[in-house]
């Protein structure tokens, strides 16, 4: 079906509208007024990556219309509130780079240091990480460095002087803190307090490894190290990055090559492989074998995930439009009134699964660039 990837994507776009995307179900489910958010920030970044390998013009010009109905002419963005404090705010942001860069639009570079002006006073756990939210006190998410450090790491690279300590920093705490070496896993989220109700009170890690997060993990570390300049900031992390894949890949299906929604816990009864964490961590080893930071097997395990999402999940509907389905719509932990969003494996193999949402969209279409490029 590699032919009719880019018709697929297509027809995403041909039925989307900055106002009502139709990759974004949590907005088009909840009602939700046109905001400034991740999941359309995911999918922004999937579509220059794809107009920058196939040469099409079409997808550049898409997210710039995109964007342009968001960011006005003195820099502010429709729907974006600073005082939320939410790193997931953040991430739409790192497409801001390119179309400031390929338009010279001075509204581009004015919405750059908005966003970095959150980052400057984003309330910091006692370890020096961001807070994922102001609702999330005291709380880094697995899911955050995806939301923040990218658009971080590029900041500091065109603007802030190149010192990307900070980052690092926050990389090594999270490995520090939120890792299992016995599992070679990371937790979803870790409560620094140790005081919510879905925390370890000796560790303040989460119950269960979601494949989600891990995929947002692994994706934030390759994409840093593909944009890092500096050579010892580049090497921190790509030790962790290659302990990451190592540790992950022993827990791939061997039949389709994806992988579980709880990773390790593939045998109980409820667990699904899911297409999102799988593409996450498929475009992960692809880039990473290209780049030369893992071993070339990588680039063919990764292919082999690929694959597997492809047949399992991508399939023809009765009118012989292409759907991707296996998506996990969202997850996470509490806040403190949302007791259900426990960290159990119960939790996270009860929400619900979708077809076409760009939280797995986006990173399957990276796949396929990947894929692409190695053709």
């Amino acid at each position: 079906m590699y032919e009719r990837i880019e018709n697929y994507i297509e027809r995403l776009l041909n039925n989307s509208t900055p106002e009502a995307p139709l990759w974004n179900i949590e907005s088009i489910r909840g009602g939700k007024k046109p905001h400034w958010n991740y999941i359309d920030g995911c999918m922004m970044t999937a579509l220059l990556c794809a107009g920058e390998i196939t040469g099409e013009k079409k997808y550049f010009d898409f997210a710039e219309k995109f964007i342009d109905y968001y960011v006005k002419e003195d820099g502010s963005i429709l729907g974006y509130s600073m005082d939320k404090y939410n790193l997931d705010d953040i991430n739409e942001g790192r497409v801001l780079f390119d179309l400031y860069e390929k338009t010279g639009k001075e509204k581009y570079k004015k919405a750059i240091f908005l966003l970095r002006e959150q980052l400057k006073n984003q309330p910091r756990t006692d370890t020096g990480n961001f807070w994922h939210k102001q609702i999330y006190p005291n709380q880094i998410w697995l899911d955050g460095l995806y939301m923040a450090q990218v658009f971080y790491v590029r900041f500091q690279k065109e603007f802030g002087g190149k010192d990307y300590s900070d980052t690092v920093s926050q990389y090594k705490n999270v490995l520090k803190y939120m890792y299992d070496p016995d599992k070679k896993l990371f937790y979803h989220g870790m409560d620094c307090s140790r005081t919510a109700f879905w925390a370890d009170k000796n560790t303040g890690c989460s119950k269960n490894f979601w494949l989600r997060a891990m995929g947002w993990f692994c994706v934030s570390l390759i994409d840093n190290i593909d944009y890092l300049d500096d050579e010892k900031a580049k090497a921190e992390l790509k030790t962790i990055f290659s302990e990451t894949t190592e540790g992950v890949s022993k827990y791939a299906d061997k039949e389709t090559g994806m992988f579980y929604q709880v990773i390790d816990q593939g045998e109980r009864e409820g667990n699904y492989l899911e297409t999102s964490g799988s593409s996450m961590i498929a475009y992960a080893m692809m880039k990473g074998a290209r780049l030369g930071v893992i071993d070339k097997k990588y680039a063919d395990f990764g292919r082999k995930t690929f694959d597997g999402i492809c047949q399992k999940y991508l399939t023809v509907s009765e009118e012989g439009d292409l759907n991707l389905g296996g998506i996990c719509l969202v997850a996470g932990l509490g806040p403190e009134d949302n007791r259900r969003r426990d960290g159990s494996y119960e939790y996270y193999i009860s929400e619900p699964i979708v077809e076409n949402d760009a939280k797995g969209v986006a990173p399957f279409l990276l796949c396929y660039t990947e894929v692409k490029r190695i053709s």
